[in-house]
């Protein structure tokens, strides 16, 4: 269970201009480990700027005003998919166990609800990700798929994936 002081964590927050820097911070520290998000290449501060404004819906938890994690909401698809959103998250590496992912992603299911998104898959959680893929469970999620060997990690090893799916009706 978190090691919060629950009245310190806000995840509700739409990400602001100025949280940018933080949340780049964290999103490249994700991409770097090699072990979870596809992107290879760190974003830069202009790059992250376009891409967290292009999403449906951007967030961040803050503990004692610092932004400690982040997620994009967007379509998985397009036209007559475009009903299904898609996610990622990222904790920042010392924040880890504290429960913020839960709270990242409990706030993200609501999000999409808001945003009239159907559901919420996740394409590719890499199996050696047993962290997430406990939690998405216990948040009700479905795992309804596997690609064998789906997923290249920064090792150039390849790992399987998985597609879980959750209804936010």
């Amino acid at each position: 269970m978190s090691t919060l002081d629950p009245l310190a964590l806000q995840v509700t927050r739409p990400y602001r201009e100025d949280d940018l820097p933080a949340m780049a911070e964290i999103w490249n520290e994700v991409v770097e480990a090699g072990n979870a998000f596809p992107q290879t290449e760190p974003m830069t501060l202009e790059e992250a700027r376009i891409f967290f404004a292009e999403q449906s819906h951007t967030a961040v938890a803050t503990v004692g005003g610092r932004i400690r994690g982040l997620y994009i909401l967007h379509p998985n698809n397009i036209g007559r998919c475009g009903h299904v959103a898609n996610a990622s998250f990222a904790v920042a590496g010392a924040s880890r166990g504290e429960g913020i992912g839960r709270l990242l992603v409990e706030d993200c299911l609501r999000q999409a609800a808001a945003c009239g998104f159907r559901g919420l898959q996740f394409n590719a959680v890499v199996a050696s990700n047993e962290r997430a893929r406990a939690l998405y469970e216990s948040l009700g999620f479905a795992r309804i798929g596997m690609i064998p060997g789906g997923f290249r990690n920064k090792d150039d090893v390849y790992e399987d994936m998985y597609i879980y799916y959750h209804p936010t009706e």
